[in-house]
């Protein structure tokens, strides 16, 4: 069995099992809605999609360049997700549904991973006995030292045979005394601190590792957005 990770949501990667990384924030709000009650999270990869799926059972979330889109309920700070307002959350953010709805598209069964989980996911793709592919969700196509440095840590996690990229990523995470610091020295942890001390908060929240035990995973699709439950 092996692990590769692909840094960029433009690698052609695929394996049975897929791994989705956005750890600031869309995965790491993923997996607190849904450790919060949220029954299942609809993730849209454009704006209108999730507009579309909205409806009096279900909560409107997302941003757009770090900011809650204009309309919409709620933003993308896990920490705005400890309750839950219905039974649906639909989602849509910059960088994260994107690259969920992409690993469905290309793997048997796909995870959603973030620090949060990582002790529960980790456990869960190795179970499953098969290739690993951890797909980073980036920024704008670009790589993410934050994502990357989650990878790491999920393929140093897993224990198998690592690709080149899978073995970068174990030594990238090493090379950082904390989670926090990693995060911070990212550009998505620039642009949180640049919005002020409210989106800031968000860098220590996501930072903290194996708090949940929850274990998101792609159910099928709802129309064009992929529907994650536990």
């Amino acid at each position: 069995m092996r692990v590769h990770v692909a840094f960029t949501p433009d690698e052609a990667a695929a394996a049975p099992t897929g791994v989705v990384i956005d750890v600031i924030r869309a995965t790491s709000t993923i997996c607190q809605a849904l450790d919060s009650g949220y029954e299942r999270v609809w993730c849209a990869a454009e704006v209108d999609d999730a507009r579309a799926l909205g409806g009096p059972e279900v909560t409107l979330g997302g941003e757009r360049l770090g900011v809650r889109i204009d309309g919409f309920d709620l933003g993308n700070s896990p920490r705005e997700y400890l309750e839950p307002r219905t039974p649906t959350l639909a989602m849509s953010t910059t960088n994260g549904t994107r690259a969920i709805v992409t690993a469905a598209e290309r793997c048997d069964r796909v995870l959603i991973a973030s620090l949060l989980n990582l002790g529960a996911v980790t456990e869960a793709a190795r179970s499953h006995g098969d290739d690993v592919a951890v797909f980073c969700a980036g920024v704008k196509g670009a790589f993410a030292l934050d994502d990357a440095y989650v990878a790491g840590r999920v393929a140093e996690g897993l224990g198998l045979e690592r690709s080149d990229a899978a073995e970068a990523a174990v030594r990238l995470a090493s090379s950082y005394g904390s989670a926090e610091e990693a995060f911070r020295a990212s550009r998505s942890g620039q642009n949180l601190i640049n919005h002020g001390p409210e989106l800031e908060a968000d860098i220590a929240w996501c930072a903290g590792e194996s708090l949940l035990a929850v274990v998101p995973r792609l159910a099928g699709m709802h129309g064009i957005a992929a529907e994650i439950t536990l």
